[in-house]
């Protein structure tokens, strides 16, 4: 397989499949069973329930591997959370809601035939991984692997997701710029978060994020209205090409053919998770299309 290709389906396969991922983050189903171990709701459990597999790790790990939430925020509920609940009850809690929320999402379609071969591939496509300089990734491969399809496919999805967030970091950290000032750079492309939700979500003051503006407009990345200008695309664009080219290992694994059946599936049930409600009010997410 070309590098071009490969790349093409890395960024392809991951816009489909992320959605079966991140539905659980905005499930209240999710929230309240993580709630039963101890955890508070909201920000913790979301802290505590992705950086478990990591251990009782400390606020500094979590902010520099979460990489774009204010450290502070993060501070405000790591460690604590670990001495409300330990890691191996988030887990088992994380997994029931994983659970739990696609079966809410997917209904009939948990025990289909498509599922079934949507895990089978998801899980092959993951074998290539690798852990170096992939913390997160590292973490959540050192996990047992659950025994029935849907979770199969959640699992290896948030392998590939992970593993794809990991060298999506070390993309920004050789291009210098950091979690805010990426958070910044991608609300600016105007493919994500709005400002205001990106500083609500994470947990940057309007003054911290002016300041950053103010650094970016003078390194020429943003122009005086705050959007892109040319340098700012092509570092935009420079990341997101580095980030593809360090997630095509699982696509170059897969192949051509599968990866494309494996997108397939997965743009079927991201398609009916969404439109069951995965991600009410987000403004995020939309059905994929690609």
């Amino acid at each position: 397989m070309e590098s071009e290709e490969a790349r093409a389906l890395a960024f392809k396969c991951h816009r489909v499949l992320d959605p079966l991922h991140s539905a659980i983050y905005f499930a209240p189903q999710a929230d309240e069973r993580l709630a039963t171990t101890g955890l508070r709701p909201g920000r913790m459990t979301y802290f505590a329930s992705r950086s478990a597999p990591m251990g009782a790790v400390t606020a500094g790990t979590v902010a520099a591997t979460f990489y774009n939430f204010n450290p502070t925020l993060v501070a405000k509920h790591i460690p604590r959370a670990w001495t409300l609940a330990t890691p191996a009850e988030v887990l088992d809690a994380r997994l029931e809601a994983a659970d739990t929320v696609l079966r809410r999402l997917l209904g009939d379609a948990v025990s289909s035939t498509e599922l079934a071969e949507a895990a089978e591939l998801a899980r092959e496509a993951s074998d290539a991984c690798t852990p170096e300089g992939r913390p997160l990734y590292a973490a959540h491969a050192g996990l047992d692997w659950p025994s029935e399809p849907h979770l199969v496919l959640w699992h290896a999805v948030t392998l590939l997701r992970e593993y794809r967030g990991d060298g999506h970091i070390a993309a920004l950290v050789v291009n210098g710029v950091g979690g805010l000032e990426a958070l910044i750079t991608h609300t600016a492309t105007g493919k994500g978060f709005l400002p205001a939700a990106a500083k609500a979500t994470r947990g940057w003051s309007d003054e911290e994020w002016d300041e950053a503006c103010t650094r970016l407009r003078a390194d020429g990345v943003l122009d005086a209205e705050g959007g892109l200008t040319e340098q700012g695309r092509a570092l935009r664009e420079r990341v997101e090409d580095q980030t593809n080219a360090a997630a095509c290992a699982p696509w170059r694994h897969l192949g051509a053919e599968k990866a494309a059946r494996l997108h397939e599936l997965g743009r079927g049930l991201s398609r009916a998770a969404v439109a069951a409600g995965a991600f009410p009010g987000s403004g995020v997410f939309a059905a994929p299309r690609g």
